[in-house]
């Protein structure tokens, strides 16, 4: 699997990616089963660290509860 390096530059895509990226995570979370409060829903839809996010999402992958998703 290729490895993304390429970093947006403009702050309009970047957190349009992200915004992306936050959706797809909410809806692995829920077909996971997967309850998110309206706090974790926050912190994930504010987010606009793309790193971050990869790593959210594989964690997302074997998580049983949300607190799986943010430990670090």
């Amino acid at each position: 699997m290729a490895t993304r390096t390429y970093e947006y530059q403009s702050d309009f895509v970047r957190r349009n990616v992200a915004q992306g990226r936050a959706e797809s995570l909410l809806v692995v979370l829920d077909a996971r089963g997967i309850s998110v409060s309206e706090a974790d829903r926050g912190r994930i839809m504010s987010s606009t660290d793309l790193k971050l996010f990869d790593a959210w999402l594989r964690r997302a992958v074997t998580a049983t509860t949300i607190e799986d998703l943010f430990e670090s």
